[in-house]
């Protein structure tokens, strides 16, 4: 029986990590919608250059956009098992749309997992990340530090803080998430499908608490 998974939860919790470490596990793909608004771009494919188009004026790409791209996504032949959703919704009106799209194709998720991880935790790991100028690697400061302070493992490129990892931005990020994404965490529990897992501790041991938690039956 297939399983349609929906990873949700604030940023820096490790929702992309563990959807590509458990999308192996499940046997299912890993939806992320960020990673395929941009592999569309990349690829100059209709969907990728209507969403350049937008990106390029500084929008957001329309909520009517992400969900065609989805439907598309989840259309495909080795969904058949199922998904592993993660990047979307964000917020409940979004939500509601990915319901009315699921029914479209007489599907529905079957779990949200939540991950939860305190404020200072995320503001540790969002802070703490380095990208290489040169390549584009990604390192952090505590989790994954570079053998060369200030240079990449691979190229020895300058590494550098992104304008959105800084911590007053961060903070901004936060306050948006809990603004216009918390309140997803009703919905879901309304709907009977949400599990909590607790995103803190090394990457294995959260992964095990989410590969239980799709497993047993959902907390009234």
């Amino acid at each position: 029986m297939g399983e349609n998974l929906l990873f949700f939860g604030p940023p820096g919790v490790g929702k992309g990590t563990q959807a590509q470490r458990l999308s192996a596990v499940f046997r299912i793909p890993h939806i992320g919608t960020g990673d395929m608004l941009r592999a569309a771009i990349a690829s100059n494919t209709p969907l990728g250059k209507r969403a350049k188009e937008f990106i390029d004026k500084g929008q957001l790409v329309p909520d009517e956009l992400i969900l065609d791209a989805i439907g598309a996504r989840i259309a495909e032949a080795d969904t058949a098992r199922g998904f592993l959703l993660d990047g979307f919704p964000r917020t409940v009106a979004q939500a509601e749309a990915l319901d009315a799209l699921l029914g479209r194709l007489g599907q529905d998720l079957d779990r949200v997992v939540f991950f939860d991880v305190s404020r200072d935790e995320l503001l540790r790991r969002l802070t703490g990340r380095r990208v290489c100028r040169q390549c584009g690697t990604a390192f952090h400061l505590v989790s994954a530090p570079p053998k060369a302070a200030g240079r990449c493992d691979q190229c020895g490129g300058e590494l550098y803080q992104r304008e959105d990892d800084a911590e007053a931005t961060v903070g901004r990020r936060l306050d948006v998430y809990q603004t216009q994404t918390a309140p997803l965490l009703d919905y879901y529990r309304k709907r009977g499908l949400l599990v909590r897992v607790v995103g803190e501790g090394p990457v294995d041991r959260v992964a095990d608490a989410i590969r239980k938690a799709v497993k047993e039956p959902v907390a009234s």
